[in-house]
Protein backbone atom coordinates (compact mmCIF):
# COMPACT_ATOMS: atom_id res chain seq x y z
CA UNK A 1 0.00 0.00 0.00
CA UNK A 2 2.15 2.86 -1.43
CA UNK A 3 1.04 6.71 -0.45
CA UNK A 4 2.84 9.74 -1.22
CA UNK A 5 4.75 10.83 1.73
CA UNK A 6 3.73 13.55 3.36
CA UNK A 7 3.92 15.76 6.52
CA UNK A 8 0.68 16.36 7.30
CA UNK A 9 -1.17 12.57 6.73
CA UNK A 10 2.26 11.26 8.03
CA UNK A 11 2.84 13.28 10.67
CA UNK A 12 2.93 10.90 12.88
CA UNK A 13 4.72 8.47 11.19
CA UNK A 14 7.45 6.40 13.49
CA UNK A 15 9.80 3.58 11.68
CA UNK A 16 10.98 0.81 13.44
CA UNK A 17 14.95 0.62 12.78
CA UNK A 18 16.33 -2.67 14.91
CA UNK A 19 16.63 -5.95 12.40
CA UNK A 20 15.27 -8.99 12.61
CA UNK A 21 12.23 -11.16 10.49
CA UNK A 22 9.41 -9.65 12.36
CA UNK A 23 10.55 -6.07 10.59
CA UNK A 24 10.36 -8.06 7.20
CA UNK A 25 14.15 -8.90 6.56
CA UNK A 26 13.55 -12.66 6.48
CA UNK A 27 14.69 -12.77 2.68
CA UNK A 28 17.22 -15.26 0.73
CA UNK A 29 18.30 -12.18 -1.25
CA UNK A 30 18.32 -8.56 -2.24
CA UNK A 31 18.81 -6.48 -5.56
CA UNK A 32 22.45 -4.39 -5.22
CA UNK A 33 23.67 -2.13 -7.49
CA UNK A 34 27.65 -2.39 -9.03
CA UNK A 35 28.30 0.79 -6.95
CA UNK A 36 28.10 -1.60 -3.61
CA UNK A 37 29.77 -4.45 -4.98
CA UNK A 38 33.10 -3.31 -3.46
CA UNK A 39 31.23 -2.92 0.55
CA UNK A 40 29.48 -6.36 -0.31
CA UNK A 41 32.17 -8.69 -1.50
CA UNK A 42 33.04 -8.74 2.86
CA UNK A 43 29.55 -10.47 3.71
CA UNK A 44 27.85 -11.73 1.09
CA UNK A 45 27.94 -14.00 -2.40
CA UNK A 46 26.77 -10.95 -5.51
CA UNK A 47 25.05 -13.31 -7.86
CA UNK A 48 23.27 -12.56 -10.63
CA UNK A 49 19.31 -13.70 -11.06
CA UNK A 50 16.79 -13.97 -14.23
CA UNK A 51 14.74 -10.29 -14.28
CA UNK A 52 11.94 -12.06 -16.23
CA UNK A 53 12.47 -9.53 -19.33
CA UNK A 54 15.21 -11.18 -21.09
CA UNK A 55 18.09 -9.88 -18.61
CA UNK A 56 19.34 -10.24 -15.08
CA UNK A 57 19.74 -8.17 -12.25
CA UNK A 58 22.32 -8.48 -9.41
CA UNK A 59 21.72 -9.67 -5.97
CA UNK A 60 23.17 -10.41 -2.77
CA UNK A 61 22.30 -14.16 -1.16
CA UNK A 62 21.26 -13.96 2.53
CA UNK A 63 20.12 -17.69 2.52
CA UNK A 64 19.48 -20.82 0.34
CA UNK A 65 16.15 -21.42 0.39
CA UNK A 66 13.36 -18.54 -0.01
CA UNK A 67 12.57 -16.91 3.35
CA UNK A 68 15.74 -17.98 4.76
CA UNK A 69 18.10 -15.21 6.01
CA UNK A 70 21.35 -16.70 7.13
CA UNK A 71 22.59 -13.49 9.07
CA UNK A 72 19.47 -12.61 10.97
CA UNK A 73 20.39 -13.72 14.75
CA UNK A 74 19.00 -12.23 18.53
CA UNK A 75 21.49 -9.60 18.06
CA UNK A 76 20.09 -8.37 14.48
CA UNK A 77 21.83 -8.17 11.19
CA UNK A 78 25.48 -10.00 11.67
CA UNK A 79 27.31 -8.29 8.30
CA UNK A 80 29.62 -5.18 8.15
CA UNK A 81 27.51 -3.99 5.46
CA UNK A 82 23.61 -3.91 5.37
CA UNK A 83 22.53 -3.17 1.67
CA UNK A 84 20.96 -0.09 0.75
CA UNK A 85 17.70 -1.91 -0.73
CA UNK A 86 17.20 -3.27 2.81
CA UNK A 87 18.31 0.16 4.39
CA UNK A 88 15.44 1.92 2.34
CA UNK A 89 12.34 0.00 3.77
CA UNK A 90 9.89 1.08 4.17
CA UNK A 91 10.45 3.92 1.74
CA UNK A 92 10.60 3.43 -2.51
CA UNK A 93 11.45 6.34 -5.16
CA UNK A 94 8.01 6.95 -7.35
CA UNK A 95 8.85 8.86 -10.43
CA UNK A 96 6.09 11.14 -11.98
CA UNK A 97 7.46 12.23 -15.19
CA UNK A 98 10.89 13.87 -14.55
CA UNK A 99 9.96 14.06 -10.95
CA UNK A 100 11.52 11.68 -8.45
CA UNK A 101 8.94 11.19 -5.26
CA UNK A 102 9.25 9.63 -1.77
CA UNK A 103 6.64 7.03 -1.14
CA UNK A 104 6.19 4.52 1.64
CA UNK A 105 4.70 1.31 1.91
CA UNK A 106 1.84 1.72 4.92
CA UNK A 107 1.34 -2.46 4.82
CA UNK A 108 5.63 -2.77 5.84
CA UNK A 109 5.68 -4.20 9.22
CA UNK A 110 8.27 -1.32 9.58
CA UNK A 111 5.55 0.97 9.85
CA UNK A 112 5.11 1.40 13.73
CA UNK A 113 1.90 1.21 15.09
CA UNK A 114 2.78 2.89 18.96
CA UNK A 115 5.64 5.00 20.32
CA UNK A 116 7.92 2.10 18.69
CA UNK A 117 10.69 3.27 16.24
CA UNK A 118 11.71 6.57 14.81
CA UNK A 119 9.81 9.54 13.89
CA UNK A 120 9.70 10.74 10.25
CA UNK A 121 8.48 14.21 10.90
CA UNK A 122 9.35 16.56 13.95
CA UNK A 123 6.86 18.05 16.06
CA UNK A 124 6.69 21.11 13.55
CA UNK A 125 6.74 19.36 10.10
CA UNK A 126 10.33 19.04 9.11
CA UNK A 127 12.12 16.40 8.42
CA UNK A 128 13.93 14.25 11.04
CA UNK A 129 17.19 12.37 10.95
CA UNK A 130 15.51 8.80 9.53
CA UNK A 131 13.97 11.02 7.18
CA UNK A 132 17.36 12.73 5.83
CA UNK A 133 18.92 9.23 5.85
CA UNK A 134 15.93 7.90 4.34
CA UNK A 135 16.56 10.81 1.42
CA UNK A 136 19.86 10.56 1.17
CA UNK A 137 19.81 6.37 0.77
CA UNK A 138 17.09 6.41 -2.06
CA UNK A 139 19.18 8.82 -3.89
CA UNK A 140 22.24 6.65 -3.63
CA UNK A 141 20.05 3.65 -4.42
CA UNK A 142 18.71 5.37 -7.70
CA UNK A 143 22.03 6.54 -9.23
CA UNK A 144 23.29 3.36 -8.68
CA UNK A 145 20.24 1.21 -10.59
CA UNK A 146 20.83 3.74 -13.53
CA UNK A 147 24.22 1.96 -14.12
CA UNK A 148 22.60 -1.51 -14.03
CA UNK A 149 21.61 -2.00 -16.98
CA UNK A 150 24.73 -1.24 -19.23
CA UNK A 151 26.61 -3.25 -16.67
CA UNK A 152 24.38 -6.35 -17.54
CA UNK A 153 24.36 -5.53 -21.07
CA UNK A 154 28.54 -5.77 -21.31
CA UNK A 155 28.52 -8.75 -19.22
CA UNK A 156 25.62 -10.75 -21.50
CA UNK A 157 27.21 -8.87 -24.58
CA UNK A 158 30.72 -10.77 -23.77
CA UNK A 159 29.40 -13.76 -22.41
CA UNK A 160 30.32 -13.44 -18.73
CA UNK A 161 27.59 -14.71 -16.57
CA UNK A 162 27.30 -18.37 -16.44
CA UNK A 163 24.72 -20.31 -14.83
CA UNK A 164 25.40 -22.32 -11.46
CA UNK A 165 23.99 -25.19 -9.33
CA UNK A 166 25.22 -24.87 -5.87
CA UNK A 167 24.75 -28.24 -4.02
CA UNK A 168 24.50 -28.91 -0.26
CA UNK A 169 25.08 -31.64 1.58
CA UNK A 170 23.07 -31.48 4.96
CA UNK A 171 24.45 -33.72 7.68
CA UNK A 172 22.14 -36.56 7.47
CA UNK A 173 23.60 -37.07 3.54
CA UNK A 174 20.34 -35.49 2.02
CA UNK A 175 21.25 -33.00 -0.44
CA UNK A 176 19.86 -29.53 -1.13
CA UNK A 177 20.76 -27.53 -4.48
CA UNK A 178 20.68 -23.62 -4.98
CA UNK A 179 19.23 -23.06 -9.00
CA UNK A 180 18.49 -20.51 -10.90
CA UNK A 181 21.73 -17.79 -10.42
CA UNK A 182 24.30 -17.08 -12.64
CA UNK A 183 28.11 -15.98 -11.95
CA UNK A 184 30.93 -14.66 -13.67
CA UNK A 185 32.88 -16.59 -15.57
CA UNK A 186 36.06 -16.23 -14.82
CA UNK A 187 37.96 -18.40 -18.07
CA UNK A 188 36.01 -15.94 -20.13
CA UNK A 189 37.13 -12.95 -18.16
CA UNK A 190 40.72 -14.03 -18.38
CA UNK A 191 40.23 -15.04 -22.33
CA UNK A 192 38.89 -11.01 -23.31
CA UNK A 193 41.36 -9.11 -25.31
CA UNK A 194 43.51 -6.06 -23.86
CA UNK A 195 40.71 -3.46 -25.83
CA UNK A 196 37.68 -5.71 -24.33
CA UNK A 197 39.49 -5.00 -20.79
CA UNK A 198 40.04 -1.36 -21.18
CA UNK A 199 36.55 -0.61 -22.55
CA UNK A 200 35.31 -2.40 -19.59
CA UNK A 201 37.71 -0.16 -17.06
CA UNK A 202 36.53 3.01 -19.09
CA UNK A 203 33.06 1.97 -18.42
CA UNK A 204 33.67 1.27 -14.70
CA UNK A 205 32.58 -2.44 -14.98
CA UNK A 206 35.98 -4.13 -14.34
CA UNK A 207 36.56 -3.21 -10.49
CA UNK A 208 32.46 -4.27 -10.08
CA UNK A 209 33.45 -7.20 -11.95
CA UNK A 210 36.04 -7.99 -9.68
CA UNK A 211 34.58 -7.57 -6.36
CA UNK A 212 31.82 -9.97 -8.04
CA UNK A 213 34.47 -12.45 -8.42
CA UNK A 214 36.39 -12.09 -4.66
CA UNK A 215 32.67 -12.36 -3.43
CA UNK A 216 31.85 -16.02 -4.48
CA UNK A 217 34.00 -16.96 -1.49
CA UNK A 218 31.42 -16.28 0.85
CA UNK A 219 29.24 -19.06 -0.97
CA UNK A 220 31.49 -21.87 1.65
CA UNK A 221 30.58 -19.39 4.58
CA UNK A 222 26.76 -19.42 3.86
CA UNK A 223 26.59 -22.93 3.54
CA UNK A 224 28.51 -23.01 7.09
CA UNK A 225 25.83 -20.66 8.32
CA UNK A 226 22.91 -23.37 6.38
CA UNK A 227 24.36 -26.02 8.13
CA UNK A 228 24.42 -24.70 11.57
CA UNK A 229 21.09 -24.10 11.66
CA UNK A 230 20.00 -27.42 10.50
Amino acid sequence: MLELLNNISHKDLRIVTQRGAQWGDDVMSCPVTPDEFRSLQADYPIVFQPDGKGGFLPVALFGLQEGQNLFLNERGWDAEYLPLAMLRMPFSIGVAGDELRMMVDMASPRISRGAEGEAVFLPQGGNSELLERANSILRTLHEGNLVIPGFIDALVANELLEPFVLDVERPDGTHGQLVGYSMIHEERLAALSADTVSLLHQADYLQPIYMAIASLSNLTKLIRRHLARE
